[in-house]
């Protein structure tokens, strides 16, 4: 939710002052409804805060995670190229191995 799109506060919703008029609605239903909006409106607001900090920890350690996983790859390549010259040794000889070198 982009909070410029954001127009009202609870604070907003609660000093809403409606103009009476003859056949109007019962003000106090009107309160009552605004009040149960406000409750409702503050829940959100700090449903979106509680899922805005989640998102930040679960993007820290996405970035950990990466960072562990990259270095732990570094080491798997060197081992699997160490594997490889220890067969091509064993299949093909010194030989082979030397003339690589």
């Amino acid at each position: 939710m982009n909070p410029n799109r954001i127009q009202l506060t609870g604070k907003d919703i609660l000093e809403k002052d409606f103009k009476t008029a003859m056949r109007g609605y019962n003000q106090e239903e009107v309160d009552e409804f605004l009040d149960v909006i406000i409750q409702d409106y503050e829940a959100l607001q700090q449903e979106i805060e509680s899922l805005k900090q989640e998102n930040e920890r679960l993007k820290k350690h996405t970035d950990q995670t990466r960072t562990r996983s990259s270095n732990s790859n570094h080491q798997v390549n060197y081992d699997i190229l160490k594997r490889l010259s220890n067969l091509e040794k064993a299949v093909f000889g010194n030989k082979y191995a030397n003339a690589e070198s």
